[in-house]
Parts: structure tokens; sequence; C-alpha cells
């Protein structure tokens, strides 16, 4: 890409300058740079902290979208984009979701996810284009993250949700940025100088991943995906997560192992069910009927057959 004159935009971004703490990194033995590096992560957590009201309301909002048939898509560009893939291909095996309810899109499509793809976080329309091609709708909830909070590519995505409907949020690690302009919830998290300067995958990719952690976990406990602070609804696809089902069945009920083993199975599997079925004695399909009135809330389903809380 040739090169072209500063931009003043992002030359005063606080991701773009140079941090005072590290100006002799290049001196440094290992240990100095991996206890320098851990100093400066400290803040990211601080900076995330007073973000924390913006992300409970988009939390909820995201949410409410949900319930009525609304899904999650995160977009972004290099490694923005390819965190919010990460938090997206998560949620199926930890909360049994469909792929399709939580995605990540990222900037160059999939070839991105492993090499870089020139110009495209510049490419306004194809922010757009790529949302045209989900399908989004009024119900679903579009988070455009850029730790710069300039991409151009995210704010045609973020004008494009605002148009049909959607709740656009924007996810920046700046203040008063750009994209902020242009959502109906900016969260921003001003992370500040990197260590190495101008390197964003650093603070500001860990300040990303925190809120997305957020993001993703609230949005599953605030639509049942949760009973306690238990992944009630994980995908049993392999050993390690089978062991786990039982651990959490036996967490939810008192069961011994060698007793919530034999219940999951009966239960197919549905850690849900099983828990159900456990604590109000009823049968797998009185269970199932009445997780299903309930919208998948293991909670609410037990109380409406007469029983407190487990």
């Amino acid at each position: 890409m040739a090169v072209t004159e500063m931009n003043p935009y992002l030359s005063q971004l606080s991701t773009e300058q140079v941090n005072p703490a590290s100006l002799a990194l290049d001196t440094m033995p290992g240990a100095e740079i991996a206890r320098l590096m851990n100093r400066q992560d400290q803040l990211v957590a601080q900076a995330v902290e007073r973000a924390v009201p913006v992300i409970g309301e988009a939390i909820d909002a995201i949410a409410s979208r949900m319930e009525r048939g609304g899904r999650l898509l995160y977009i972004g560009a290099g490694t923005s984009g390819r965190l919010g893939v990460l938090d997206a291909s998560e949620c199926p095996p930890t909360f049994g979701v469909s792929p399709s309810l939580v995605q990540g899109i990222i900037a160059g499509g999939d070839y991105a996810l492993r090499n870089a793809v020139e110009g495209a976080e510049d490419n306004r329309d194809m922010g757009r284009e790529d949302l045209i091609s989900c399908g989004l709708s009024s119900l679903d909830s579009v988070v455009a993250i850029s730790a710069s909070g300039f991409a151009p590519y995210c704010a045609g995505a973020l004008l494009y949700a605002k148009e049909v409907g959607a709740l656009a949020i924007s996810l920046v690690c700046n203040e008063n940025a750009l994209l902020s302009a242009h959502a109906d919830l900016a969260i921003e998290v001003p992370t500040g100088a990197e260590v190495l300067m101008g390197s964003t995958r650093l603070k500001a990719g860990t300040g990303t991943k925190m809120v997305l952690n957020m993001l993703s976990t609230g949005v599953m406990v605030r639509t049942g995906r949760v009973y306690q602070n238990l992944m009630v609804d994980l995908s049993v696809s392999n050993s390690k997560l089978s062991d786990r089902a039982v651990r959490i069945l036996c967490h939810a009920t008192g069961l011994a192992p060698s007793e919530a083993a034999p219940l999951l199975q009966e239960a197919g599997g549905s850690v849900k069910a099983a828990i159900v079925m456990k604590v109000t004695g009823v049968s797998l399909s009185q269970a199932e009927e009445v997780l299903g009135k309930a919208k998948g809330w293991v909670s609410a389903a037990i109380g409406a057959l007469g029983v407190g809380r487990s």
C-alpha cells in the first residue's frame, strides 16, 4: 500500500502514542519485559471497569432482542475481528447454541483470520455488504469492534445496522472515537499507549477480549442458559465436556458422580432436564415440557413445579 500523509485523527489516539514506561524496552532482559507488560496490563482492568455501566446496558439490550429471535453479530478487522470470531466460536460448545446465534465477521473473510488483508479495514462498503450477506434484521445486535475507533469498515457496518433498525454497538479502545458517534451504545475502553507503540494486539486486545467475555457470557445468562453459575446448556461433544456435564449435575443436585452419570444418560445428555428431574421428581418428558414453557430457565421451571431453588 502506498504511503500517505499522516491522518491527524489517528495520530492523536492514545493507542498510537509512545509509552514513556517502555522507552528502554530494547535494552530489557526477558523478566523485566514481562514485569513491565504485566504492570501495564493491570491498567486494562481499570479501563474496563469504567465502562461497566454501558456494558451492562448492552448485555440487557442484546438479551432482550435475542429473546425475540435476534442474533448477536460481532464485526471488525484485523485483531479486533479475530477476537470477535474467537468469542463467537466459543458460544456453541459453552452454551449449546446454534453457530448462527452468535457470529463473528472479519473484514476479508476467513482468509483474514490467519493473513493480513490489505485495505479491508478501510473499505466502508464492505462492512455494509458483509451484514447484508448475513441477512441482518431489526431484531439483531451488531457489535463493531475497532481498537482505534476509526475503521471505516466498522463505520459502514454500524450505519447499515441503524438503517435496518438493528441495535448498533461500538467497542473501541479510545475516548470520543469516531465510531461512537455512529452507535446506539458506545463502549469505550481507553487502554492507553502500548508497551510496543501502536501494537494494539496487546493492551487494547486484552481489553477487547475482557469486554467480549462480559457481553457473550452476560447475554447467555440473561437468556436462561445458565443455572446458578453453572453452564447447564453446554454441548457434550468430547470426553472432557462429558465429564464436566456430570460434575455440573453433581454441583446442582448434590448427587454423587455414580448417581449423576446414569441420570444424565436418562435425560438424553441434557443437564437442564436432569436437574429438573432430580429436584422435582418429574419424568424426562415432563421436565422438557416445563423447560419449554419456562423458555429454558431452570430456576423458573423448578419454581413452576412448586419446588424452591436448590
